[in-house]
Parts: C-alpha cells; sequence; structure tokens
C-alpha cells in the first residue's frame, strides 16, 4: 500500500522552528516534495528534493527552509526556520516518479500536518 504520513507539525511563535517529517511506505519517488495550503487560497509549492538531492525552493521561502531526504529510511524532511505567521496553513508531503516540478500534480499525497505560526 502506498502511504505517506507527515508529522511535525504544529504551534509556534513568529521567529521560531519546526522540522517536518514525511515516512513513505511501499512507494520509491525520484521527486519528493512539500506543499501548504492556507485557509482561502490556493495550495503553494514549498520546496522539493529529486533522488540525488537537488533541491527547488519556492520564492516565498528561500533562505529560511531546508528540504532534505533520507532515501535510505525513505523519509523526507522539512526544517522551518525563520518562521513568519504568513507561513501558517497545511502542509502536505508528495511524491512522484517523474522529475521535480512544483507545478505539476504529483501521484502520491499525504493527508498533511497543521502548521500554526502566531505573532
Amino acid at each position: 500500500q502506498v502511504q505517506l504520513v507527515e508529522s511535525g507539525g504544529g504551534s509556534v511563535q513568529s521567529g521560531g522552528s519546526l522540522r517536518l517529517s514525511c515516512a513513505a511506505y511501499g512507494y520509491i519517488a525520484n521527486c519528493m516534495a512539500w506543499f501548504r495550503q492556507a485557509a482561502g487560497k490556493e495550495r503553494e509549492g514549498v520546496a522539493s528534493v529529486d533522488w540525488s538531492g537537488g533541491p527547488t525552493y519556492g520564492d516565498s521561502v528561500k533562505g529560511r527552509f531546508t528540504i532534505s531526504r533520507d532515501n535510505a529510511r525513505n523519509t523526507l524532511y522539512l526544517q522551518m526556520n525563520s518562521l513568519k505567521p504568513d507561513d501558517t496553513g497545511m502542509y502536505y508531503c508528495a511524491a512522484d516518479f517523474r522529475a521535480c516540478d512544483l507545478k505539476a500534480n504529483f501521484a502520491v499525497w499525504g493527508q498533511g500536518t497543521q502548521v500554526t505560526v502566531s505573532a
């Protein structure tokens, strides 16, 4: 059974940090990525990383977030520093066998984990 399971969300004050994890079961993807969706807004691509480790970031998180993956554990991470209230939203892990493209419709999605940043 193909499954992505996120963890690590929570509530933090502005300027704080959180680390998200996503464990993949039954699926080995070339590209793994994080997306987020705030209430009333469209889903946004946050960051992606391919099998070789090459990352891509959305403009709003560059310099603050770091994406990484442990291929041996089939796990994806997102280290989020200098968090802002605008970072609030549901964060989703996604995976696909194709090349990374944050504008593409990924094949496999997790259930999401909530991140809330207060001012």
